[in-house]
């Protein structure tokens, strides 16, 4: 999402509020298994991983698309760009199509996943952040501490998951990724991932992923946040990178440490 001075102020004293009450959950530090490249003119709002090619989602009003990417060197194989009214937002496969949200539209796109050839839209209210999906849901964020579980086929909701940190809402919930069980979400403006129980909606652990790579060296580090994680289910790997980062991290998760 495009940042403006008061809105990124706010955002970031949110994003603090939740994690300072987080005392009791576990954090998890990590290790860079390996670093791939990454396209600095992506600025990523959707990812995910799929035989050994990586689906991304691009922001920015006249520069949205949707790519498929080849992992190992960082090259677009095959893209399909959004009309310029549009601001491109998370995606995720459902069977053999891709859906797409936007951010302030209430549209959404779907796609043939093979051939990237939009096939329908669909309205929500609201905005449009981050999608993730396990075999019978797609999970949406929009922001609030609030993801809305959609029905794959209708793309309606059928309920909501309140999410929580000691009991504190945890606002700004960014890309989304389901992994093993449970929800990861980039919290916008932070170097953390919380880790989602879907049945409860409580964050279960934060992931810390400062240091990773320093913004400060991006032309627009206020922008170039933390966003987008991946998962291979199969190889057990987690992908992480951020907007116009030039790289995407493997990165392994280390033994639980005391929150501080």
């Amino acid at each position: 999402m495009p940042r403006w001075s008061l809105r990124l102020l706010t955002c970031a004293l949110l994003a603090g509020s939740a994690t300072a009450h987080a005392a009791d959950i576990p954090v998890y530090g990590y290790r860079v298994v390996h670093a791939y490249p990454h396209d600095t003119g992506a600025y990523t709002e959707g990812l995910f991983y799929k035989d050994g090619y990586l689906y991304e989602s691009t922001g920015q009003l006249g520069q949205s698309s949707v790519r498929k990417v080849a992992l190992e060197t960082g090259e677009v194989v095959q893209r399909h760009r959004l009309p310029k009214q549009y601001f491109g937002e998370g995606i995720i496969d459902w069977k053999d199509r891709l859906v797409q949200l936007t951010w302030q539209s209430g549209t959404g796109f779907v796609y043939d996943l093979a051939s990237f050839t939009p096939q329908r839209q669909f309205n929500y209210a609201g905005e449009g952040w981050a999608l993730t999906r396990d075999d019978s849901h797609l999970y949406m964020s929009d922001g609030t501490p609030v993801l809305r579980v959609l029905d794959p086929e209708t793309l309606e909701v059928v309920r909501r998951i309140h999410v929580t940190a000691d009991g504190a809402p945890v606002e700004n919930l960014n890309e989304l990724e389901w992994v093993d069980g449970e929800i990861y979400a980039n919290v916008w403006l932070t170097d953390r991932i919380a880790r989602i129980d879907p049945a409860s909606g409580h964050v279960v652990g934060w992931i810390d992923l400062a240091g990773l790579f320093d913004i400060s060296t991006l032309p627009n580090p206020g922008d170039d946040v933390l966003n987008g994680i991946a998962w291979d289910a199969k190889g057990k790997r987690l992908f992480v990178t951020g907007k116009c980062w030039p790289q995407l991290f493997e990165i392994r998760l280390l033994k639980k440490r005391p929150a501080h």
